[in-house]
């Protein structure tokens, strides 16, 4: 009769510990799968177009910038025909279509977000988009009276939260794939 029990005892113990841990793996690989969709389709790409304008915003700051590397729209006096001209150009082929690649990101895979909440910080991305979509617009209607989005971008702030988001989440995935720090 004590084997009977002990039998039965061992049996479901052994049925537990096999559940639990078959329920602790399908967890883990869940997990697994929502990390990899999280780089794949919205912080990798986030990073790289963040990367991308940054550097190719540099690129035009060191090309047409003014002596002292001064912005023509930060300091008197006002910028030049020819420049505004040459940025509208780099506006309308480079970056209004970087920024609103960023923009379709955070509204198509928003689900993909770390946070519980949508932040502040996107919302000023999407925000200063849609300011540029309208100045743009106004463009292709030849009014050239305004050159700028009405909401600043967020450049430092957008790159530094792509990058740790990114970054953050590519060691979640080197834990979750069982590989060690710095290999």
């Amino acid at each position: 009769m004590i084997a009977v029990v002990v039998t039965i005892g061992l049996a479901f113990v052994g049925y537990v510990v096999t559940y639990l841990n078959s329920l602790r793996l399908s967890q883990r690989q869940e997990r697994l799968a929502r990390v990899n969709r999280q780089l794949s389709d919205f912080y990798g790409p986030l990073f790289a177009l963040t990367e991308a304008n940054s550097r190719t915003f540099s690129a035009f700051v060191e090309q047409h910038a003014r002596p002292g590397g001064r912005s023509p729209f930060a300091h008197e006096p006002p910028p030049t025909p020819e420049e505004l001209t040459e940025w509208r150009l780099w506006v309308t082929t480079v970056f209004l279509p970087n920024i609103q690649a960023m923009r379709d990101l955070v509204i198509k895979h928003a689900d993909l977000l770390s946070e519980p909440a949508m932040p502040p910080l996107l919302l000023q991305l999407c925000a200063h988009v849609s300011g540029y979509e309208i100045t743009t617009a106004r463009w292709a209607q030849g009014h050239h009276d305004q050159h700028l989005s009405v909401v600043l971008f967020p450049s430092e702030e957008l790159a530094a939260y792509a990058r740790e988001r990114f970054s953050a989440l590519k060691r979640e995935q080197a834990l979750l794939l069982g590989q060690r720090q710095g290999t």
